[in-house]
């Protein structure tokens, strides 16, 4: 598995969603398939399906917000009802693999990151990007945001 330093800008349009933590994994891509229901709404979209998670910052940190969306070509003044543009551009540690291993890939960033010395950016949403494969399999790409 290889992971990288990257300078990265994400624009997107998506729905917001508000809940516990350990209730993400299922909340997530129900969230994700309202979004695409209504994707032909969204002007620009590129296809690629995004999220973006509030870190935890803390054991008691319980309840934390995100974002599903659709990367877009360029600014938009004018979003759906309901949806928020957003802007990001940061840096980051990022690596790549199968879906099925999400849990395995955060844990293998954040380990590397400790090892590199790199402190992360908990005011900064963490960034996940993805990218179907054929055949239902499906490949994330994680952005963790690092302090610079």
């Amino acid at each position: 598995m290889s992971i990288m330093r990257v300078k990265k800008e994400f624009k997107l349009v998506g729905l917001k969603g508000i809940g516990e933590f350990v209730n993400f994994g299922n909340e997530v891509p129900l969230l994700a398939k309202q979004l695409l229901s209504r994707s032909n709404e969204i002007l620009n979209p590129i296809e690629t399906e995004i999220a973006l998670f509030e870190p935890k910052k803390d054991e008691g940190h319980k309840v934390g917000h995100y974002y599903v969306g659709l990367i877009v070509s360029e600014k938009l003044y004018e979003v759906p009802t309901g949806m928020d543009y957003i802007e990001t551009n940061k840096s980051y540690i990022t690596t790549r693999g199968n879906i099925s291993k999400l849990g395995e890939l955060h844990l293998n960033l954040l380990n590397w990151a400790e090892k590199q010395g790199y402190q992360r950016d908990l005011d900064s949403y963490i960034v996940e990007t993805y990218h179907p494969m054929g055949e239902g399999e499906e490949e994330v790409q994680i952005y963790l945001p690092i302090q610079t």
